[in-house]
């Protein structure tokens, strides 16, 4: 067991933040990193900027603190995989760690994992996510993020009281072994290169573990309008995820367009059945969000129609962006590289 006292004893951590237009959360997030309880002198943090338009790297740049290796570098790539690749050719830990600019981690989040690798137990591990809002349209988005309802069975939105091996885990600490043998991240996906990076990890026989003892708090989006712009893009990316690793899907993601795909064909029926299959998948669809939004929304009963509203736009923006994404890539149909990954490297 490592002795808290001698710092050498601890293995250096690499803190990789990919971050664009974050000024209103950067402070909380990178806050967070810098408070760890873990010994400064082992840690090496990488703030990668999009391009950032909003101040997010003067706020950077005054939070620098004496003693501790932070280093700002440009994304001109902008999107998240591509600054998660620049940072990893930087980064000199043997335990490397990704945080978002809208999650704010736990003050022992960098030991409880560094601890969790060493004892073997897993080549990856992440903890459940508190989701919170600010205001009260986020709050009931972030109700609606925690719900099995709303995003099926992802544990790591859903469950909190053990741990587990999963598919995917958010906001993880890796070995730096199981990054060496993954490689970089898929430069292509927009969204879903986290699940696509795990599902090749798994495929490399890493075990990815959910420890309720790591914790960590993620912001949601703040408008409805933002919510659907967010799981629009989840559902378009998700269909290159599915023509890339097939196996890597889970029931769970074909429910939204599966229920885009039933509204559309109630909707043609309309005409010969007077509307009655229209309405029918209407009700049972209403009547169960608004169940569970009531479940949801219990502590706080004027949350209730907003969640109910947060379901719908959830399911409908992922189900249509599926669709979309089905069309736009429909001539990518064709095996990825015999190892599952992507060309390139990691290293400089």
């Amino acid at each position: 067991m490592r002795n808290p006292a001698r710092e050498n004893d601890w293995p250096l951590v690499t803190v990789i933040m990919p971050v664009r237009n974050e000024a209103r959360f950067i402070a909380r997030s990178l806050g967070a990193v810098l408070n760890q309880d873990y010994p400064p002198e082992r840690l090496q943090i990488i703030v990668v900027d999009g391009m950032s338009t909003d101040g997010t790297r003067e706020k950077v740049e005054r939070l620098r603190r004496r003693g501790v290796d932070l280093c700002l570098i440009d994304n001109p790539g902008v999107i998240v995989p591509t600054g998660l690749n620049a940072a990893l050719r930087l980064a000199k830990g043997e335990v490397i760690v990704r945080v978002d600019g809208h999650c704010e981690i736990a003050p022992d989040y960098v030991r409880r994992c560094v601890a969790h690798l060493e004892s073997g137990e897993a080549d990856g591990v992440g903890g459940p996510l508190e989701t919170v809002g600010t205001g009260i349209v986020a709050q009931a988005i972030a109700r609606a993020m925690s719900s099995p309802f709303g995003v099926g069975g992802s544990a790591f939105r859903t469950v909190r009281d053990r741990a587990l091996y999963v598919d995917t885990i958010a906001f993880p600490a890796y070995t730096r072994r199981i990054v060496e043998m993954a490689g970089p991240f898929d430069e292509e996906l927009v969204r879903n290169q986290d699940d696509e990076y795990n599902y090749r990890l798994r495929k490399l026989g890493a075990r990815l573990l959910l420890a309720p003892d790591v914790r960590a708090r993620y912001y949601s989006r703040s408008s409805f309008r933002s919510l659907w712009r967010q799981y629009l893009q989840y559902g378009y990316w998700k269909v290159r995820v599915l023509q890339k690793h097939p196996a890597q899907m889970r029931w769970r993601q074909f429910v939204p367009p599966l229920f885009v795909f039933a509204i559309a064909v109630a909707s043609i029926l309309a005409p010969f059945d007077g509307g009655s299959s229209l309405m029918t998948l209407g009700l049972v669809y209403s009547a169960s969000a608004i169940a569970c939004a009531l479940y949801e929304g219990r502590s706080y009963p004027t949350l209730m129609p907003l969640v109910a509203l947060a379901f719908a736009t959830m399911h409908l923006a992922y189900g249509i962006g599926f669709w979309v994404g089905l069309i736009k890539f429909r001539r990518l149909w064709r095996p990825y590289d015999a190892e599952g990954s992507v060309h390139g490297s990691i290293r400089g």
